[in-house]
């Protein structure tokens, strides 16, 4: 079951549930104050094709272990961010008490002096994913060098780059049966995220369980 998170707290998640790809940002999002169930959780990172670039000097991920921030109030980190959609904004409202569903993680993405920040931010019954951001601490504060707002997305830090996947529906699969995933990997570049690698998994279809037939007479 996936733990809501509270301000400032980290997790991270392991799957998101399957939402139709015909599902806009308004009709994800209006899950997001529906009723607050609990959904899965580990640490999985998913988000669209897309990034916002954010000028800045060439670097690296550096192999060396960058210093870890002190835990971000990752609510508060979104509500003032500007290149957030409003609507993930308006509708990002605790689920139970003082619990928003938001995801955070810490790693060396872009070879800073400190670690950088993973938010996510998902519905409350289904755990939908419906913004992902990478902050980048900057002289004391969090610049947004990344962000993915169709849902259903969920980003991830592997090995020192970004995973971002997307499920893929085609016509006619039910919303809890996507036909498969594309998987994009973005690594820090000239100081914004390029696009490395994309790849394309499609899920098997298992058949339901066949009559055994009645022995011959």
């Amino acid at each position: 079951m996936r733990g809501l998170t509270g301000e400032g707290s980290a997790r991270t998640r392991g799957s998101i549930q399957a939402v139709s790809a015909a599902l806009a940002v308004p009709t994800a999002l209006a899950l997001l104050v529906s009723g607050c169930g609990a959904g899965g959780t580990g640490a999985r990172d998913e988000g669209p094709a897309h990034a916002d670039s954010v000028a800045g000097a060439a670097a690296t991920p550096s192999a060396a272990p960058s210093k870890s921030p002190d835990t971000v109030n990752a609510v508060k980190l979104v509500k003032d961010d500007p290149k957030v959609a409003p609507e993930v904004k308006r509708e990002l409202k605790p689920c139970v008490a003082d619990e928003y569903p938001v995801d955070v993680s810490y790693g060396n993405l872009t070879g800073g002096s400190a670690d950088d920040v993973v938010v996510n931010v998902l519905t409350c019954g289904d755990a939908v994913g419906v913004g992902s951001y990478v902050y980048r601490e900057q002289d004391g504060s969090y610049e947004n060098v990344f962000k993915a707002e169709e849902p259903p997305v969920y980003a991830e830090i592997d090995r020192g780059d970004l995973v971002v996947t997307k499920q893929v529906y085609e016509k006619g699969d039910p919303v809890s049966s996507p036909s498969g995933e594309n998987v994009i990997t973005y690594r820090w570049t000239s100081g914004h995220f390029a696009e490395k690698y994309r790849t394309h998994n499609d899920y098997g279809k298992v058949a339901g369980d066949s009559p055994t037939p009645a022995p011959a007479g």
